[in-house]
Order: structure tokens, then sequence, then C-alpha cells
């Protein structure tokens, strides 16, 4: 059984408090004047790597290492910010990172993963392809396939949690965007742990909700395609030791498209000169989308991450949504 007492969280947050301190939490007026009601960000967006993973591949490092003292080396696939998080991570640890990315994975998390120290592979036209043969290269070298959801990476994630709740216990609702389920339990951890009411709502997005379809229907749905820009959320297939858990805490969950992502994406510029990617501006498309309900109360969306590549971002600041290529249509992608 997972070990998300708070005794455990807070062995978690320390070890992350090593490498990573603590990042913001802020109340921003503008966003108050647009949305009325009293809205904090966690502004994991100014994290290490950032994006929030980092602090998850941390913890699940730490574990690796001890309970496999012989492993040399990692290898996982990845679009982007949890492979730049494993390679931080395993490299500071004094491991080998081995990353597979998809053919035509954005350029910029490709450099920024080389750049940490990543040994990266563009292989196949999906995730699912470039996961294939990292599972393969695995076995073959040797290496430790890092999964996408863990134990050890929910008590990593959960210090977000723990900074943002001790800093503004009495919040009603926090919104947090949902790919493989880290972020949602360990949120929900974190809450749990200290005893709060808080709501914790999860976010996906409504062009790829196999997550919100699990969560309603109580049993893992997938997606067949994952059209979206916000690729950090775009997971077609639920994990399901992340649906056993936040199954039943969880509050309910709100599906955003990739419209409302990219006048979240505004938004948040315009009210706090922040840049987030798709998946980190989602939270705030579903507080958008709930405004009327969430009317006078104190709410917290979750910025997961800031790594919007530089066209994308002209893109959206330009007033326009970008557009999802062909190949990412058909087949669904992932972190």
């Amino acid at each position: 059984m997972s070990d998300f007492s708070l005794a455990s969280l807070r062995q978690a947050q320390a070890l992350v408090r090593e490498q990573v301190p603590p990042t913001a939490q802020h109340n921003w007026p503008l966003l108050a004047e647009a949305l009325d009601c009293e809205v904090w960000v966690k502004h994991e967006n100014h994290a290490p790597t950032g994006a929030f993973k980092v602090r998850g591949a941390i913890t699940y490092i730490d574990w690796l290492k001890r309970e496999h003292p012989g492993v040399t080396g990692i290898i996982t696939a990845t679009r982007g910010n949890h492979g730049q998080a494993q390679v931080r991570a395993a490299r500071a640890a004094g491991l080998t990172a081995t990353i597979v990315v998809p053919l035509g994975n954005a350029k910029e998390k490709n450099a920024a993963m080389r750049a940490l120290g990543a040994e990266l592979i563009e292989h196949g036209n999906s995730f699912d392809e470039a996961k294939a043969e990292a599972a393969s290269r695995a076995a073959q070298y040797g290496l430790v396939m890092v999964p996408s959801y863990h134990d050890e990476l929910v008590r990593g994630v959960a210090s977000y949690g723990l900074e943002l709740f001790e800093a503004v216990p009495d919040l009603d609702t926090v919104y947090v965007p949902v790919g493989c389920g880290s972020g949602l339990c360990g949120t929900i951890a974190a809450r749990d742990a200290l005893g709060l009411s808080t709501k914790v709502v999860g976010v996906v997005s409504s062009h790829v909700d196999a997550a919100k379809q699990s969560f309603e229907a109580g049993h893992l749905i997938a997606n067949d395609t994952a059209y979206t820009f916000a690729d950090g959320v775009a997971v077609c297939t639920p994990v399901q030791a992340a649906l056993d858990y936040f199954g039943p805490r969880a509050d309910r969950f709100v599906a955003v498209s990739d419209n409302q992502v990219a006048d979240a994406i505004r938004l948040l510029w315009q009210a706090t000169h922040n840049l987030a990617e798709g998946a980190g501006a989602i939270a705030m498309g579903a507080l958008m989308q709930e405004r009327e309900a969430m009317r006078g109360k104190k709410v917290a969306v979750i910025l997961s991450g800031g790594n919007l590549d530089m066209k994308q971002a002209a893109e959206v600041l330009g007033g326009r949504t970008p557009a999802v290529a062909a190949w990412q249509i058909v087949h669904g992608w992932e972190i």
C-alpha cells in the first residue's frame, strides 16, 4: 500500500529541497478582477527544468539507487518535461540517462534534454513507438525503464502541494492538470496528509479526456486519438494505479478545449507575465470555464510548466490556437 502519510511526504519534501527550492504561490489581483474570485497560482513553471516533474524525479532516482544499488543508467520515453526531470536527477546521482522521443518532437525540449546530459534518441512517429523502443533498449543494455507513474514520483510531486496548502490552507478549490496522474495524486496526498477539506479538481483536454471518462465511469476508458497542443495532458490510456488513488478522492474533472487553453495562456501572460505551456495553462482554463461557480471563493490553479516552444508562444500570444500535426492526431501523445 502506498505510504502517503505526512511523515513520508515530509521526508520526500526534505529530499526535494536539497535540489529544488520552494516555488512561489501568488495571489494575482488582475486574475481576481478577471474572474471575480481570489486566485492563487502555484508557479511550478519556476522550478528547475521549468516544470513540476523535477520534484518526482528526485525522489524516484533516490529510491532507485537505494533499492537497486547496482543500477548504472536509466531510460525512458517522453515528449519533454518528464525526460528533462529524469535526466537531471539521474545525472546528479551519477547515472547515465537515455531518452527516446518520437520523430518531430519539439526541438527546444530535445535541446534542453541534451544540455542536461541525455543521450537522446529519436524513434517512431508516436509516443507509443518511442516507448516500445525505450523498453527494447532497456532489456538490451541493462537499463532501468522509468515509468510515467510511480508512488515515488507522487511522493516527490506532493511537495508542491505541501508548499501550497501550508501557505494558503483555506483554499476552497484547487485545479490540477492531469496527464498520467502524478500531479493530481500528489496534490490529493498533500491535502489529505494535512487534514484539509479543499476540493481537488482534475483537468484534462476535451480532445483527449480518457482520465475524466475513467473517473466518472469508475474503470479505465481509453481514447484512440489525442488532438491537442497541450501535450503534457495528452494521455490516451490512463494509469490504473493513479485511477485507483484519485478515483475516490478527487472532487470532479473538467475538460478544456484547445481554444480555451490558448485563452488561458493569454490571460496568464496579461495578468502575471508568466508564460505557460498548454498543460501548464489548462488548470486556469478550467477555472475560467467555472467562473460563475467559483465567484467570491478562494481558488488555486497549478501552473505545472512553462516550456512552450517559441513558435507556439508566438501563435498563442498573437491570438491564434496552435494546430496539431496530422501524425499527432492519429497517434496518442504522452509525457
